[in-house]
This record gives C-alpha cells, sequence and structure tokens, in this order.
C-alpha cells in the first residue's frame, strides 16, 4: 500500500496540509485530525492576537514580573532564545516590539520554574516566524505517535517539514517556491522553509537595527526541525552572505539557498539531492 492521502486545515491564519503515505485512508485521516487539533491548540497558547494567550498575557509583564508558562510556550521560546544566539541576533521573537519601543526589550527564562521574567521594556512577542514551524514539529511527533511516519506537513506552503519517505522512493519531491518550480529536491526526516517579501511586503524587522530587511526578496532554508529552518529563513532574509556563510558553517544540518540569476544557489556544507 503506497497511496498518498491528503488532509487540509486552516490554523494560525493560514493552511496547513498533511500527506500521508503508506497507511489505510481512514486510519490516516484519525492521525491526521489528531495533529490539526494539536496545531488548534498550539495556536491558543502562542498567538498575540488571542487576549487570553499566554503570548498576550507576557506582554502585560512589567520589569522584575515573571509568568509560569506551559511546556509548549516554555519550549518555543527556549528554542526561540537558542537560534537567536545561532543567528547572531538576527532572528528574534521580539523584533517587531521595535516599533512601539526604543529598544528591544530583555527576558529571561527560568528553568528550574519553567517560567518568563520581564528584564526591560515591554515583552511584545511575535511568534510568527518560528511558530508555525514549531507547530509543525508537534504535529510530526503526532502522526509518529500514530505510527504513520511516512508524512509530508505543510504550512503556508513556505514551511515544509518531511517525515520518512514514501515506499519505493528516494524522499517527497519539494520545489523552492511552489509545486511547479524548477528547482526540487528529494525531502526526507527534514525541514525547508521560506521567507520573503513578495505576499506581505517589507515586514521583516532586523532586530538589531528596527529597520526593514531590505537585502534580499526571498530566501529558503533547511535544517533539521521546522521550526529551526523557519527561523533560519528569516535571519537570511537580514544577514549578508559573508554571515550566512558563518551562520551555517557552525551548524553542519543547515543550509541557506539564494538566488542568484534567478536560480538558487545553496551556501551550507549539507548535500541534499536534486530530484533531476
Amino acid at each position: 500500500m503506497n497511496d498518498i492521502h491528503v488532509f487540509n486545515h486552516y490554523a494560525m491564519a493560514t493552511q496547513f496540509q498533511i500527506r500521508i503515505a503508506g497507511e489505510e485512508k481512514s486510519y490516516a485521516a484519525q492521525a491526521a485530525l489528531e495533529a490539526f487539533a494539536m496545531a488548534d491548540q498550539l495556536e491558543l497558547f502562542l498567538s498575540r492576537f488571542r487576549a487570553n494567550s499566554e503570548i498576550s498575557q507576557i506582554a502585560q509583564l512589567t520589569p522584575g514580573e515573571t509568568l509560569r508558562l506551559s511546556e509548549p510556550v516554555f519550549a518555543c521560546l527556549d528554542l526561540a532564545q537558542r537560534m537567536e544566539r545561532a543567528t547572531n541576533g538576527a532572528f528574534s521573537v521580539s523584533a517587531t516590539a521595535l516599533k512601539t519601543q526604543p529598544e528591544k526589550p530583555r527576558w529571561s527564562l527560568i528553568r528550574e520554574r519553567f517560567a518568563i521574567r520581564c528584564d526591560a521594556g515591554r515583552l511584545e512577542f511575535d511568534l510568527g516566524a518560528i511558530g508555525k514551524g514549531f507547530a509543525l514539529d508537534r504535529m510530526a511527533e503526532m502522526c509518529r505517535e500514530w505510527e504513520c511516519p511516512r508524512f509530508l506537513l505543510v504550512a503556508g506552503g513556505s514551511s515544509i517539514l518531511a517525515g520518512h519517505a514514501p515506499a519505493g522512493t528516494p524522499g517527497w519531491s519539494c520545489g523552492l517556491g511552489d509545486d511547479h518550480s524548477p528547482e526540487r529536491y528529494w525531502l526526507q526526516n527534514i525541514s525547508l522553509s521560506g521567507s520573503g517579501l513578495a505576499v506581505k511586503g517589507a515586514h521583516i524587522i532586523d532586530p538589531r537595527t528596527g529597520d526593514p530587511a531590505a537585502l534580499r526578496s526571498r530566501v529558503w532554508a533547511l535544517a533539521d526541525s521546522a521550526a529551526e529552518s523557519d527561523a533560519l529563513s528569516t535571519a537570511c532574509m537580514i544577514l549578508s552572505e559573508t554571515a550566512i556563510r558563518e551562520v551555517v558553517y557552525r551548524n553542519a544540518g543547515w543550509l541557506a539557498f539564494l538566488c542568484e540569476d534567478e536560480r538558487w544557489r545553496a551556501i551550507g556544507a549539507r548535500v541534499l539531492p536534486p530530484t533531476a
């Protein structure tokens, strides 16, 4: 059995899709429903547009105050901090706070208490550049719990997480762009994410300066997890090519794709097999 079953769901202001291969359709549908329920639950925790979400509660903290967090919010913010360090500050969930504050707010995670402390400023977080990827990672865990390891998860067309390959194939065929892109690669147990200006315009803020990103119009990034590839693709919209090289070569599993003369060029030590 090598049919690929496709399921769609709207969450986090975007379209999620799950493709499951090698399973009976009704069983795959149950697994997909559980994974989509996970995305819905995470939206309740992570959305800054929901007044009662933990991200909205965090924004109400004053310097010195703390808030105990749920496991997913703590895990997402912990990863966000690590990605900020790994990208030399080019990725930050508090970048948009520079629209309303003169300096980026400062915060700390208190690991032994599963809490966050506001150190300075107002913690106006926007998890748009990591939240969907984090949701895909948790949805992938759900698919594996249901023993459906051959999956492809997509959020909004720009965040892709591949599990095991469908039987008899080298991976899931994915393009840098859309399903008709000539730049296609086989993906297996890896994530690919894109960032750009075409849909939302100059919405990506350089957290180091507060200015809109202006170096390039589109990038793609590859990493082991969807949250990492989402954050990395955002950082690559901001970093110079020299800085991108420094970042990706420090992390052997990462790749960045930059567009040059209408062709994509990979930067990094990892080799990704093309489909042709």
